[in-house]
């Protein structure tokens, strides 16, 4: 079992920053990625970000280049530090944890969500 907790959401102006964390507990080991998606009223769910344990991440191209995703594996928490941040970026913003190589499902968990509002 694996739980997530996320935290650092809020309300910014364009242009401003904000960092998002999620701190995972129980099973930590069984984690081989850790992921940012959002979603905004009307929206689907959109993967943001993504970075495996061993350091490689990949971008929304909406994102590359403001946003950047990093684990401190010895707080077992993930990061998403957001630049420049745009309107276009308010959404709820939730973490989700990999875990594939389990022997039963399920193989993702899932944080709560925390709102992200970016003002004009």
């Amino acid at each position: 079992q694996v739980q997530l907790v996320e935290s650092g959401g809020g309300l910014v102006q364009a242009g401003g920053s904000l960092r998002l964390s999620c701190a995972a507990s129980g099973n930590v080991f069984s984690i081989v990625a850790m992921n940012w998606y959002r979603q905004a009223p009307g929206m689907q769910r959109e993967l943001v970000a993504s970075i495996t344990v061993r350091g490689i991440t990949n971008y929304a191209a909406s994102v590359r280049g403001r946003f950047t995703i990093s684990i401190d594996k010895g707080r077992n928490t993930a990061f998403l530090q957001m630049d420049n941040l745009k309107p276009e970026d308010t959404a709820v913003y939730e973490c989700s944890a990999d875990t594939p190589n389990r022997a039963t499902p399920p193989y993702v968990y899932w944080g709560q969500g925390t709102q992200v509002t970016v003002s004009s």
